[in-house]
């Protein structure tokens, strides 16, 4: 049986990656990806895009998203696949969670300033263009560029994580708000990386309780942050709640990101895919 090899979580420089739409997707092509999607943070601006470049290149598409929740006072992703990119309630849903970055961003450059880094706003506006899409990521990367920290990983021990300069909390989409925008738009919604979320084991039984209570029907068994010990683990959730089984490289840059795009393994053969129930809703080049 030839298993798919799709990769369904990704990003690229419409939100906190560093590659064109059109360059993931030509990495993705070129790593034999059969079936890609496109999952940009709180943003689905690069859509159109990414499904004319997978198109270009014979690729299969599912149109994508990676939402921001906020859950049991930690922040949650929930991807969504194969949804109409043009609904209107995920586009204001979208609209409105990515709002709250640029009032959070000049918090988090105030609080930089008092620990003696002045200019971070500006510095990390440089490595986005739009103030709507600042992240962390980008204040990182500013500070890796000024000299502060030698890379990225060091910039979160010593900033922007929780008691340390230049962190601010924000609130995102709730659990609810996240499932019902995708499911409304047709699509599918999943948990994405389950295993980062440090969850006590009873946290992480009421995430995915709760989740598919609302309607979340998939789960990321494989991902580039899991281990192979976790890939084993997901898939037994998976079947423990009857969830899809989705796999993405979660990549962003190829230099930062230790797994490249269609480069994972597959899929448990426990566990059903989760392109499986959205046949319907790929589109084909």
């Amino acid at each position: 049986m030839h298993l798919m090899n799709a990769d369904l979580h990704c990003h690229s420089n419409v939100s906190d990656g560093t590659l064109s739409p059109e360059s993931v997707a030509e990495r993705a092509s070129r790593n034999g990806v059969e079936l890609w999607a496109l999952t940009d943070h709180d943003e689905i601006g690069g859509q159109h895009r990414a499904r004319q470049a997978a198109a270009a290149l014979g690729m299969s598409y599912l149109p994508g998203v990676e939402i921001s929740v906020t859950f049991a006072g930690r922040t949650v992703h929930i991807v969504g696949l194969g949804f109409d990119p043009e609904n209107p309630d995920i586009v204001q849903g979208l609209a409105d969670t990515r709002g709250g970055r640029e009032r959070r961003a000049r918090d988090m450059a105030a609080s930089l300033a008092g620990a003696g880094i002045p200019g971070a706003f500006e510095g990390a506006l440089k490595y986005v263009g739009n103030p709507d899409l600042i992240s962390r990521t980008h204040f990182a990367r500013y500070l890796v560029e000024i000299g502060v920290c030698g890379d990225p990983h060091e910039v979160f021990k010593r900033y922007l994580t929780e008691g340390k300069p230049g962190f601010v909390e924000h609130r995102w989409a709730s659990l609810s708000d996240a499932v019902s925008w995708v499911v409304g738009a047709g699509g599918v919604a999943v948990i994405a990386h389950p295993g980062r979320y440090d969850f006590t084991p009873n946290e992480e039984f009421a995430l995915f309780s709760e989740f598919k209570a609302l309607g979340g029907q998939g789960v990321e068994v494989v991902t580039g942050s899991h281990t192979v010990a976790e890939y084993g683990k997901y898939a037994d959730m998976a079947q423990e709640f009857d969830l899809l089984a989705s796999r993405g490289s979660d990549f962003h840059d190829p230099a930062e990101s230790h797994t490249d795009l269609g480069t994972l393994p597959d899929l448990p053969g426990r566990v059903t895919p989760v392109w499986e129930a959205l046949a319907a809703r790929v589109l084909h080049p």
